[in-house]
């Protein structure tokens, strides 16, 4: 198969923003005198949108909509001044990022994050290189449902089966296979192994430019 295009994760598998994250939960956690969570902890919080975080970063007694809702809202407000303090791309995605672009691939961004964080963070770090950058609009279509990703297939006049989908999770190896595409999975993110290949991961990466070898 000769692959056209590649659509990645962005938490945890191009960039660690899980300091970021933590340090703006925490803020919200404080301020109510709610027990916080060290940064181990926010790694099995992540994957599934801010508003799931938030969830489960919240003491169980607390958790009824009026407050999830607080609290969700003065996490973005948090967040979003600090989305970059300390998240960086992993070691060896620049030089991967380069590669695959010098061959002519397609890229392009999906995340469970809000899209205008999404799209903040990923501007900011990679200026050059994904279109189109696209988060969180609507619940509903939250990965692991396809609709996004195949949305992103029709964009780039690509077949989903011509596609590589790069994810830490299983939500993203989930998202793959339900669309169709090769499931790719990093374990430097904010899952292990075990999870990537029970989730039908159909290749795992040691280090970024691993991917080259699929290609």
């Amino acid at each position: 198969m000769t692959y056209k295009a590649i659509i990645f994760d962005l938490d945890g598998t191009l960039v660690n923003s899980i300091e970021d994250l933590a340090d703006a939960m925490n803020s919200v956690l404080k301020n109510k005198n709610y027990p916080t969570h060290n940064y181990e902890a926010y790694k099995h919080f992540v994957g599934s949108g801010i508003r799931s975080l938030v969830i489960k970063a919240l003491p169980e007694t607390q958790r009824v909509e009026a407050q999830i809702k607080n609290c969700f809202d003065q996490m973005i407000s948090i967040y979003s001044k600090q989305c970059t303090n300390k998240t960086k791309p992993y070691d060896g995605i620049i030089d991967l990022l380069n590669q695959l672009k010098a061959r002519n691939l397609k890229l392009s961004v999906l995340s469970n994050k809000a899209d205008e964080l999404t799209k903040k963070i990923t501007l900011a770090l990679f200026p050059d290189y994904f279109s189109p950058v696209l988060g969180l609009k609507q619940e509903a279509l939250k990965k692991p449902n396809p609709v996004v990703a195949l949305q992103i297939c029709n964009q780039l006049n690509v077949k989903p089966e011509e596609t590589i989908y790069v994810g830490d999770t299983a939500i993203d190896m989930q998202t793959a296979n339900n669309s169709n595409m090769l499931a790719v999975g990093v374990p430097w993110g904010f899952r292990d192994k075990k999870e990537l290949i029970e989730s039908n991961a159909k290749h795992i990466l040691n280090h970024p430019l691993d991917l080259i070898k699929l290609l």
